[in-house]
């Protein structure tokens, strides 16, 4: 592994603290659905993903695409973390004229963004045009998506994931962040979506779960793909809603809900960060 699962745990720390700090400081929400696909985005980012920030628009380089586009707020983290820009940017998330949103932007705004997602159900299909279009030019890239489980109710993640099957799109690799919430309740409860597994396999893929917050398990499942190599890759990650703050985890309300100073003080305590004049820091930003 290019980095050891330790150093993955603490750069997913930092990052969720970020995450946390910014809904504070810019006043919007989605903070469960950012948290729960933390783990996958780090191990993929520093683990599995061949990209060069430094040359991010390679024609060789590998694709993410975060389809589950409310969750902007964890991608951009990353992103900034990673180096494809400055993280002081993010300074003006939220703020009028920013390209920081709740949602990506269009690729010609940022680095890093293979595509503008928040219309769910829209991540997976363009993924796989990507994964057709590196067959049909001879490149060896890799496609890589993340789907929420409230996604797995469009029609057109299931039209995509049979196209995927028929075209035998080997180089294409879907995580579920599966956290069994939607935002108005419980995944299962909204539409019958279990089992997830059984569906996916039936529709020609190579199906298999893990644990979303399991970053070894998270690397692993990448490899365990080359196992069946004519077939499209999905991992069911199972996951928890606001994951890595103990009064957020599986409370729903943090669909929507900011955080007030006392809890990102408390998040920063339950994350292990020392940071300090918080309060000062969002009257200046404001």
């Amino acid at each position: 592994m290019k980095h050891s699962i330790q150093e993955l745990r603490k750069i997913a720390e930092k990052i969720r603290y970020r995450i946390v700090r910014n809904s504070y400081f810019s006043g919007t929400p989605h903070l469960g659905s950012c948290l729960s696909c933390v783990d996958l985005l780090v191990t993929l980012y520093w683990n599995i993903l061949e990209i060069d920030p430094n040359n991010p628009s390679s024609k060789f380089r590998d694709r993410f695409i975060l389809s589950k586009g409310h969750a902007a707020p964890a991608l951009f983290q990353i992103l900034g973390e990673r180096g494809f820009f400055l993280l002081s940017k993010l300074e003006n998330y939220g703020k009028n004229g920013s390209i920081f949103g709740e949602h990506p932007p269009a690729p010609k705004y940022l680095s890093g963004i293979e595509a503008a997602t928040g219309s769910l159900g829209h991540g997976l299909p363009m993924g796989l045009g990507m994964a057709l279009a590196a067959k049909i030019n001879k490149l060896a890239y890799q496609v890589f998506v993340i789907v929420s489980d409230g996604e797995c109710n469009e029609g057109s993640i299931w039209e995509a994931a049979m196209l995927a099957s028929a075209k035998r799109a080997s180089n294409l690799t879907v995580f579920i962040d599966y956290n069994k919430w939607q935002a108005t309740g419980r995944s299962k409860e909204i539409l019958k979506i279990d089992p997830l597994i059984d569906k996916w396999t039936s529709f020609g893929w190579h199906a298999v779960e893990i644990d979303g917050h399991n970053m070894e398990e998270i690397y692993n499942s990448t490899k365990e793909k080359n196992r069946i190599p004519d077939k499209p890759f999905v991992a069911i990650a199972h996951t928890t809603k606001g994951k890595g703050v103990s009064f957020m985890e599986d409370d729903n309300n943090w669909h929507y809900r900011i955080p007030n100073l006392e809890e990102v003080e408390a998040a920063a305590r339950e994350l292990n960060i020392k940071e300090t004049n918080l309060e000062n820091r969002r009257i200046l930003r404001h």
